[in-house]
């Protein structure tokens, strides 16, 4: 949901239970890891989905640890805090300024839900074409 409302009661517990459920449904047990490459390919939508996901906690360095705790994957401030302040100069997210750090919600979630259905749509393309090379494809 990109309504930036949330429904989970603890802030992470729908960030955890949507990767979670994800993986199982494409995985079962199997092992799975993301690559860091690809987190940093998809990061607006990444960052744009964790907000619309949270309750609360939308701040920076909680934003930073659920790409580190749910992708596996550790990226700089450096690398985030300026994705944030651009998806805000686009109109997407918008900045709160709390007592000791900033926080951000949808400001326009329709944009916002617009801009990852693309995404999604892209990443589904083209994982479907890779399958079908995989099973009609000549990799011996």
């Amino acid at each position: 949901e990109l309504e930036g409302t949330g429904k989970a009661e603890a802030s992470g517990t729908a960030v955890s239970e949507t990767v979670s459920e994800v993986e199982g449904s494409l995985f079962g047990e199997e092992s799975f890891a993301y690559e860091e490459a690809h987190i940093k390919s998809s990061l607006d939508e990444l960052l744009v989905s964790l907000v619309a996901l949270r309750s609360a906690d939308t701040h920076g360095k909680q934003l930073l640890d659920d790409l580190a705790e749910e992708f596996d994957t550790m990226l700089s401030p450096g690398t985030v805090y300026p994705r944030l302040h651009e998806l805000c100069e686009e109109g997407l997210l918008d900045q709160r300024e709390l007592v000791k750090t900033k926080e951000y919600v949808l400001d326009d979630p329709e944009d916002a839900r617009s801009k990852v259905a693309a995404a999604a749509r892209q990443h589904l393309a083209l994982g479907m074409m890779f399958r079908a090379a995989l099973e009609e494809g000549d990799f011996e």
